[in-house]
């Protein structure tokens, strides 16, 4: 438990939600059901051991936050509780409710066992990539990861694309990566980043039947049109790892024709893009002591200059 200030309002509690959901509970000493409310919430950051992190705040003592956060939600009553996760205020309840409802409310932001025993091994295997280490022992980690929490789709992403990058090599990691894809296959819609693991799965399904890259060559020199053959150079090209040389051969086709194969080779650029897009950062700390940001800044995606390059190339063959 921790107590909440203007001064450490953005490092203990913004910045700490990043890493663990943060309940901030905003209370004063004269409130009777405050004082109910308080050891409830003490013994339940006790029971779920690290799962997240129990603040307080004296709203006597800093009506500023307590006052943003009760106008954001409408609130004019304490004890007034707020979940923080990921940099920002995203539910919260009223009054002093008894434990099991508590409990119910924490269960909708908080993480299972699994899933911080499956965030740990996805750590871990990052670890190991950014240090030079095995990229087997990695990829094991990652499978122990979505066996640990099948529900977990940021391990299951990193572990198709480590599977696939090496499946240009190894034909069984493109099996075993279809296998693993199968139970969130009906995400794609929702989530761009499972859509561009799965056209990278097709083009590593592609290459065993594929055409000598020659033959191709041979058939795109007759023909600059044979969009057919382009496009089939192309997935030999991204599925073996080589995505800016793929985009160059889909961004021919996206040139000519927009619309070809309902619009295969712009959706099969845009996934390589995906695919090649780093995580945003971390919202950064307040430049001073004393600032009061409720949401914290804006998570930005670093910048590529080969990305920013590819992306205007594409914007302008569409546009």
């Amino acid at each position: 438990m921790i107590d909440i200030t203007l001064q450490n309002f953005e490092t203990e509690l913004i910045a700490a939600s990043m890493q663990v959901p943060v309940l901030l509970d905003i209370w004063a000493p004269w409130c009777g059901p405050c004082k109910s409310l308080g050891p409830v919430l003490e013994k339940l950051e006790a029971d779920y051991a690290g799962r997240f992190v129990l603040a307080k705040l004296n709203s006597d003592e800093q009506p500023e936050i307590a006052g943003q956060l009760s106008q954001a939600f409408g609130v004019r009553s304490i004890p007034f509780c707020v979940m923080f996760s990921q940099g920002q205020p995203v539910d919260g309840f009223v009054g002093a409710l008894p434990e099991s409802q508590v409990r119910a409310f924490l269960d909708k932001h908080v993480p299972t066992e699994d899933a911080l025993e499956a965030d740990a091994e996805v750590a871990e295997a990052e670890a190991l990539l950014a240090e030079g280490g095995s990229p087997d022992a990695a990829l094991a980690k990652l499978q122990e990861a979505v066996a640990i929490d099948p529900a977990n789709d940021n391990a299951r992403i990193d572990y198709l694309k480590l599977l696939l990058s090496g499946a240009a090599t190894d034909p069984a990691r493109t099996a075993q990566a279809r296998a693993a894809f199968e139970p969130v296959a009906g995400k794609v819609l929702q989530d761009t980043r499972l859509a561009a693991v799965e056209h990278w799965l097709k083009a590593c399904e592609a290459l065993p039947a594929a055409r000598p890259v020659a033959e191709l060559d041979a058939a795109i020199a007759a023909n600059r049109r044979d969009f057919d053959a382009r496009f089939a150079k192309a997935q030999q090209l991204f599925a073996r790892g080589e995505f800016t040389a793929a985009m160059d051969e889909l961004l021919e086709i996206v040139m000519r024709d927009k619309a070809w194969s309902d619009e295969l080779a712009r959706k099969t650029y845009v996934a390589i893009l995906e695919l090649m897009t780093k995580a945003p950062a971390k919202p950064e700390a307040a430049a001073a002591k004393g600032t009061l940001e409720i949401t914290g800044k804006a998570a930005a995606a670093p910048s590529d200059p080969v990305l920013d390059q590819y992306r205007r190339k594409l914007s302008m063959a569409l546009f």
